[in-house]
């Protein structure tokens, strides 16, 4: 059972960074991030509310859940780049991503709003790290959680991951249960 809720829970398996970051693997992530918005879209646009309040996995969030976590996380991201780029390795703070999934807002609100809302912070997003130097790419925040130094290539393939990780879980059970 087990290793059946480990592929439910990480159905692309997990983020591993690659030993060295090449400038293709880059604008493949970015190639990744530029489409998300519209493909995430495209696949929810025709669930009922019903469909929408169903968890992707046992123990997992729901398909609203999970949109409006995609928009608080890569808002998030999105404000580690800036930091990084204005800043002299600062230490970000972290969020308890659990907790928020909790809120009203994550459980209740239509979709749409997130949807939007990651179209924007995407494009945002998108526009950044296309105009990034190598050097620029190379700055680095430092994360709470085990005083992790991590570059912005590395949160560029953590977020493209990130976006195909969530897709997938959705579109697993859109499959799952034949929608």
């Amino acid at each position: 059972m087990t290793n059946q809720l480990d592929k439910l829970r990480y159905p692309i398996g997990q983020f591993e960074a690659p030993e060295r970051y090449t400038q293709e693997q880059i604008d493949t992530w970015v190639q990744v991030l530029e489409a998300f918005p519209e493909k995430l879209t495209a696949l929810v646009a025709d669930l009922s509310d019903k469909q929408l309040n169903t968890p992707y996995r046992p123990g997992g969030w729901t398909v609203r859940q999970t949109v409006h976590h995609l928009a608080d996380s890569h808002h998030h991201s999105y404000t580690r780049f800036k930091w990084t780029l204005t800043e002299d390795k600062p230490r970000i703070k972290a969020y308890f991503e659990q907790d928020w999934a909790e809120l009203e807002d994550a459980r209740n609100l239509p979709i749409q709003i997130s949807l939007d809302y990651l179209k924007a912070i995407h494009a945002k997003l998108v526009a950044t790290i296309k105009s990034l130097s190598n050097d620029q790419l190379n700055r680095s925040y430092i994360h709470p959680e085990g005083d992790v130094e991590v570059n912005l290539k590395k949160q560029t393939g953590i977020y493209a991951w990130h976006s195909r990780h969530h897709y997938a879980h959705i579109a697993n059970l859109i499959q799952r249960e034949g929608w």
